[in-house]
């Protein structure tokens, strides 16, 4: 769309190379009024992978009832077989949802799981002891059938209903996901209130509990715009894997305070500035994004996407 590109400063204390997590196709679009077409979802994948996204979660298996949005996701994986070198994880919320991947193939999968009583119960309609009790034998047997399991983790930094949430009790609940066997823990600020301090709080205190930085990704969201502080502050501390939205899409349905996560072009204007590595192109991605937007019939909410869209036109 656009060779505008930021100067390329390299700062120390980076890494060389970061790796998107891209979650617009699940986490975007199961936020939206609009029940996108499952060819429409197909393509927009297809569109984020030629863009360079080699790790996109294409959708959820969530009963239809929760998640109306996503209600394709059996027609929607065929679709995908194409797509070589792309990583497809799935969110699934309990053993039928990972039968129902399995049966399709699926390689990675993701369950969602929350530091805090109250989202717990708004989200997952039970306490944080008895959700991860039903994750148990999820991670279980995709372990068991050569299937890695990312662990999200909501309400890290601020629950809407609690306030501020203490360290120990996120450090806990991430040592009990990494101890039943999930390789990745991706820390969501589901409300978006963290700020650097914080981050460097909470990064800290899970290292000081075994937890390795290389096994933990971070996920904003830009209520305060604070997404790409936190996410530089996350970098600094070692932090390699960043999860994203194409164009700004998402939020999320059980917290209303909740604003789109972090941008990917927002996210990818910063690490080119600073010379990181992701093998994303900007222009194509900034294109997609501004194609989906189009099918939503809605701006972009990414700031990236509007400044080089307007450049172009």
């Amino acid at each position: 769309m656009t060779d505008d590109l930021p100067m390329r400063v390299r700062a120390d204390g980076l890494p060389e190379r970061v790796r998107i997590h891209e979650v617009g196709p699940r986490d975007g679009l199961q936020n939206e009024q609009t029940v996108v077409p499952v060819e429409t979802k197909a393509e927009f994948i297809h569109r984020l992978a030629a863009a360079g996204l080699t790790t996109i979660e294409a959708t959820s298996f969530v009963h239809p009832r929760w998640v109306p949005q996503l209600a394709d996701a059996a027609r929607l994986m065929p679709m995908l077989d194409d797509l070589t070198g792309v990583r497809l994880p799935v969110l699934v919320p309990n053993e039928k949802g990972l039968e129902r991947a399995l049966e399709l193939g699926v390689t990675e999968v993701a369950v969602f799981a929350s530091a805090t009583e109250s989202f717990a119960r708004a989200n997952l309609n039970r306490t944080v002891d008895e959700a991860l009790a039903m994750f148990e034998p999820v991670i279980a047997r995709a372990a068991g059938a050569g299937v890695n399991v990312r662990g999200y983790l909501s309400m890290c930094f601020g629950d809407p209903w609690e306030g501020a949430v203490p360290l120990p009790q996120v450090t806990a609940v991430c040592r009990r996901l990494r101890d039943m066997g999930c390789t990745e823990l991706s820390l969501g600020d589901t409300i978006g209130v963290a700020t650097p301090g914080h981050v460097t709080a909470l990064l800290t205190s899970l290292n000081e509990a075994g937890v390795p930085t290389s096994a933990l990704a971070v996920h904003f969201h830009d209520t305060y715009g604070q997404a790409l502080s936190n996410t530089l502050t996350a970098l600094r501390h070692g932090v390699t894997t960043v999860d994203a939205s194409a164009g700004g899409l998402g939020g999320c349905p059980y917290a209303r305070s909740a604003t789109g996560n972090l941008a990917t072009e927002d996210l990818l204007w910063m690490l080119q500035g600073l010379g990181i590595s992701t093998g994303v192109d900007l222009g194509r991605l900034t294109a997609t994004s501004a194609w989906m937007a189009g099918q939503l019939g809605r701006p972009s909410p990414s700031r990236t996407v509007r400044a080089l869209s307007h450049k172009e036109s």
